[in-house]
């Protein structure tokens, strides 16, 4: 690539896409790690052209790969570290709520945007899905599995957290067509677990976890957040190994991510406590990467480990490579065609307007049209190894005739993140290094920024 060219295409301030080269990459390619997914453009559509977009939405079939996601706005407490709280949870708000679930799913099923490609994978997400009794956890599975169309071989996940649920619910779930349990546990440690809010105690998770196992009615995961106040990079990697005695089929493993406005990040702030210094975070990273590695444990992302094969990960691997993702329940977010869109949160609009399917949707964003392009780095930066061919092939899909190819177009990031120790050439692949995975965010975002000003991108 010439220089001429390079000053032609490449973004203002380029240092500041550049990572800093330097002895310990874990420590110092990047000013800091960044949330959990990286964005990408969008433009929000106005407000009074919701209903009518939609209404085209619902009345169009779908063409797309696509998973589902149903959301449960209910917890139980509030935990110091969590930014998704909503609505405190009370026993006799989960029968009506999960009514309106289905009330949603049978008025979804009339819609034209019903038909198409069978959904992968269906998420029950939270807030805390566990909540819920079982007759109700059952019903609303019985209900996604008759209003949806399901692939045969559809994972479908219910997320939850061990206090308060019990064997007698994960019966009823699997029982029901659930086929993965993902809890989050966040670190096994009383000292660390307890001044964060969360109720189980260590010995109450092994019991909940080894049951769950013995059951052997499906995949169990658990989630395990690193950079907690009082954790070191030795406890992530015990919490690892415990993973792997445990029988467990899988893990993710997080960073944890500060949000503003959330009682740990106020108690930090006013120096009640400590968490893990920027730039010793990639260590304790890096402590659960190589305890897994140990365990024998295989990365099939770059914060997700699998034990065994009964392990998929179908739903988290299929939103962040550019999955259509239809959503169900107040405050739910989804996706289809070029547009992300969010359901309303309130409680009392969502019961009185599932049905009729009309005036639930809170905002939409509209995506750039180079989004396709985008998804195909993401969904190799997520993988641990960016894929330019497939990025290639979506520009050409775009572009038929682009003027400047990607790998020339990324040439000087590509050089200068493989000598910063982030990342290496392999066959079509650039793979990602220890570091590099731990700094998979920050990198996609740069890239994203960067691709952004493709000659070619930047006059579309």
């Amino acid at each position: 690539m010439t220089a001429a060219l390079t000053r032609l295409t490449a973004p203002p301030a380029v240092e500041s896409f550049f990572a800093t080269i330097g002895a310990d990459p874990l420590s110092c390619a990047f000013p800091r790690k960044g949330g959990a997914h990286p964005g990408g453009p969008m433009a929000p559509v106005p407000e009074a052209q919701l209903a009518a977009t939609w209404d085209r939405l619902m009345a169009t079939p779908r063409s797309r790969r696509a998973v589902a996601y149903v959301h449960i706005p209910f917890c139980e407490n509030h935990c110091l570290f969590c930014g998704f709280y909503q609505n405190a949870w009370r026993p006799d708000l989960g029968t009506s709520y999960v009514d309106a679930l289905i009330a949603q799913l049978r008025g979804f099923a009339r819609h034209p945007a019903q038909e198409g490609p069978p959904l992968q994978a269906v998420y029950l997400g939270g807030g805390t899905p566990t909540a819920l009794s079982a007759p109700d956890i059952a019903r609303l599975v019985r209900a996604l599995r008759s209003h949806l169309p399901l692939a045969p071989d559809c994972e479908i996940t219910l997320e939850g957290r061990v206090h308060s649920f019990g064997l007698e619910k994960a019966r009823a779930a699997f029982d029901a067509g659930v086929t993965r349990i993902s809890l989050g546990v966040q670190s096994f440690s009383d000292a660390i677990r307890r001044p964060l809010g969360r109720k189980a105690s260590r010995a109450e998770i092994l019991q909940a976890l080894q049951g769950l196992v013995t059951l052997d009615q499906g995949a169990v995961i658990v989630d395990l957040i690193y950079g907690l106040p009082g954790q070191s990079p030795e406890d992530v990697a015990a919490d690892v190994r415990l993973c792997a005695d445990l029988g467990l089929d899988g893990l993710d493993l997080y960073a944890l991510n500060l949000i503003p406005g959330t009682p740990l990040l106020t108690a930090i702030e006013k120096g009640k406590k400590q968490v893990a210094a920027p730039d010793r975070l990639g260590h304790f990273f890096a402590a659960g990467e190589a305890a897994a590695e140990e365990m024998g444990w295989r990365p099939i992302s770059t914060s997700h480990w699998q034990g065994s094969l009964r392990e998929r990960s179908v739903y988290n691997l299929a939103v962040k490579s550019g999955a259509d993702c239809l959503a169900f329940g107040a405050g739910a977010g989804g996706f289809l065609g070029d547009l992300s869109f969010r359901l309303t949160p309130d409680l009392a609009r969502y019961s009185g307007q599932a049905a009729a399917g009309t005036g639930l949707v809170a905002g939409m964003m509209r995506q750039a049209a180079s989004a396709p392009v985008a998804q195909a780095i993401k969904a190799g930066m997520e993988r641990g190894m960016l894929d330019l061919a497939r990025a290639e092939t979506a520009l050409r899909t775009l572009i038929p005739a682009p003027g400047l190819s990607l790998t020339d177009h990324f040439a000087p990031l590509l050089a200068q993140w493989q000598a910063a120790g982030l990342w290496a050439p392999e066959h079509r692949f650039y793979r990602l290094s220890r570091a590099g995975r731990f700094w998979q965010v920050p990198m996609t975002t740069r890239l994203l920024g960067w691709l952004a000003h493709h000659p070619d991108l930047s006059r579309n």
